[in-house]
């Protein structure tokens, strides 16, 4: 008869071993108090003293984030605040378990008693730094974003999907960790979960896209909410910055919406952080102008620029224009106000036409000369020939000279 090789298979949770174990602990528990009271009502009395410690370092904490536990809401201005809010949320199984850490070694605890200990540090610890961890990192991020110019409810949306992310990842970490302690073998649980944030980032790649360029924004900062930015032909001020887009109004009064991470990816000019706009004009004169009136013309015009109260730059001769003499000068206004800007360029203007006109140096505009000529080739005046005339008063004596048009008499009829 054929036989069967299918052999039992051991169950995955043998009640009976955990019976014994557990018996196990029990007896030597037992065996320690009897043998190891002294040591152990010491060691008692030193922990109970760590944990009145840890306590008071946790009220600490709470006063330095501003609030007492259980009032009010955490003030997140600065490091110390953070900081004190990381401390406050440091719980009281963690305060046990470190006190019993510190303090098993003396009382003599047994194998399983110690083993046990152990255990159950590690998983307070673990999990513990999961939760400073997470309150470190959002108080970062909620530190680099408590000016005004990140309020409102786009800021409030992505702190809660923020909050959400880091939470999950840190406790899947530490969750991996304390397994990882415990003998298991998370190579599986590993590769599932990066197979399976792989499949989420790439269902969500361009949501996640934008997500970390409004992330990059906050904390980067190339710009703020209100200030004038300039991006490829587009001007505008920043009206708010989203979980996804940053709304821009432009300067015709439209309002322009552009995902953040197409934004991140062009060159920005924020407007706002000048220091100074500065203003040019090309002026030309005339060829006929003196050259000693050119070689006066640069400091002329820095005059007109610093009289105008703006700060004077360059002024020059350019080059030989096609009807002009062409100068140049530049001149900056200081700070972003481009009104301020605006209204001194104007002045500036108004001046160098005034200065011109009172010196009688005439700016040169497009003129065109035609010449014509004959079949020969030469060149026809354009004007009739002239030849000299010799008129006489009514006694016949010879009177002033005048030049008169060939085929005309002085009393301008024909011969």
């Amino acid at each position: 008869m054929p036989t069967s090789n299918t052999a039992a298979k051991a169950p995955i949770f043998d009640a009976n071993a955990v019976q014994g174990q557990v018996s196990d602990l029990y007896v030597a528990s037992e065996q320690w108090l009897h043998t190891h009271w002294l040591q152990i009502l010491i060691a008692f009395a030193i922990g109970a003293v760590i944990v009145v410690a840890l306590h008071g370092l946790r009220k600490l904490g709470a006063r330095l984030c501003g609030k007492r536990l259980g009032t009010g809401e955490l003030a997140r201005r600065n490091w110390g605040t953070i900081l004190g809010r990381a401390i406050t949320r440091t719980n009281n199984f963690f305060i046990v378990m470190l006190a019993a850490k510190l303090v098993v070694g003396y009382a003599g605890a047994p194998s399983q008693v110690a083993t046990t200990v152990n255990f159950l540090w590690t998983v307070a610890s673990v999990f513990q730094v999961a939760i400073w961890a997470r309150e470190l990192i959002l108080g970062a991020i909620e530190h680099r974003t408590s000016s005004e110019h990140y309020s409102g409810e786009a800021l409030l949306s992505a702190m809660g999907l923020i909050r959400l992310l880091v939470t999950v990842a840190l406790f899947a970490v530490a969750l991996v960790v304390v397994l990882d302690n415990l003998g298991v073998n998370v190579t599986g649980l590993v590769a599932g979960l990066g197979v399976g944030g792989i499949a989420i980032g790439l269902a969500a790649q361009g949501i996640f896209a934008d997500l970390f360029a409004a992330l990059a924004i906050i904390f980067d900062r190339p710009f703020r909410r209100g200030d004038n930015i300039s991006y490829d032909s587009t001007s505008g001020s920043v009206e708010s910055i989203g979980l996804k887009s940053t709304r821009i109004r432009g300067i015709d009064g439209e309002e322009r919406v552009i995902s953040n991470k197409n934004l991140l990816d062009k060159e920005i000019l924020n407007n706002t952080q000048r220091n100074h706009r500065r203003a040019k004009f090309v002026i030309g004169v005339t060829y006929q102008t003196p050259d000693t009136v050119c070689s006066a013309l640069p400091g002329m015009l820095k005059e007109i620029v610093e009289a105008e109260g703006r700060t004077f730059v360059r002024a020059g001769f350019t080059g030989f224009g096609a009807s002009s003499l062409d100068f140049e000068v530049q001149f900056d206004s200081d700070g972003a106000d481009y009104a301020q800007f605006y209204n001194g360029r104007t002045a500036v203007g108004i001046a160098i036409l005034r200065r011109f006109n009172a010196e009688g140096i005439e700016i040169a505009y497009p003129t065109q000369t035609t010449f014509t000529a004959a079949p020969d080739g030469t060149i026809v005046m354009p004007y009739p020939t002239v030849q000299p005339v010799t008129p006489v008063d009514p006694d016949g004596h010879p009177a002033r000279t005048t030049m008169l048009p060939a085929g005309l008499s002085d009393a301008g009829d024909p011969d």
